[in-house]
């Protein structure tokens, strides 16, 4: 089984296209290395970290980039010549090129990125827009007063 035909649950679903963009890409991505390890730690309620270790490589060989709500972070150390390139006795730090995605929700987006002690850590932070948030609706009635009430997420959002 090669993989999965998803066409008929699209006919049946509106409005959540990026959804089922989503499910078709992961059933096609390629099993990941492992490489390089990373962690993904939340910071506060709407504050997040990655943090991938990345012993080897500098500034100027990591590169991060957001397009489409999908964050990609590639590393690639440059070529050197055989007079320059050291001779190992034992080689245990990979310094493989590598790239590594990360699929964000809709609303957060990346506030910094800096390396330090051979850790890449990317800052994440969730942005709920004014239309997205709860607000007070009043409601009226015939005859008397309106009265206030405090606005509750909607179970579909």
């Amino acid at each position: 089984m090669r993989g999965v035909d998803y066409s008929p649950f699209y006919r049946s679903i509106v409005g959540f296209d990026r959804l089922a963009n989503l499910i078709d890409a992961a059933s096609k991505a390629e099993p990941s290395n492992g490489y390089p390890p990373y962690n993904i730690e939340q910071l506060g309620e709407n504050d997040y970290r990655i943090e991938l270790a990345v012993a080897g490589f500098g500034d100027e060989d990591l590169f991060v980039e957001v397009q489409e709500n999908v964050l990609t972070v590639s590393g690639r150390k440059a070529e050197r010549s055989e007079d320059e390139a050291p001779n190992y006795l034992y080689r245990g730090i990979a310094e493989r090129a590598f790239e590594r995605r990360f699929h964000l929700a809709d609303h957060v987006s990346v506030t910094g990125a800096e390396l330090k002690n051979g850790l890449l850590l990317i800052n994440l932070e969730r942005e709920i827009p004014e239309a997205a948030k709860p607000r007070r609706i009043e409601i009226g009635s015939t005859g008397s007063k309106a009265k206030t009430i405090e606005g509750r997420k909607s179970k579909a959002a």
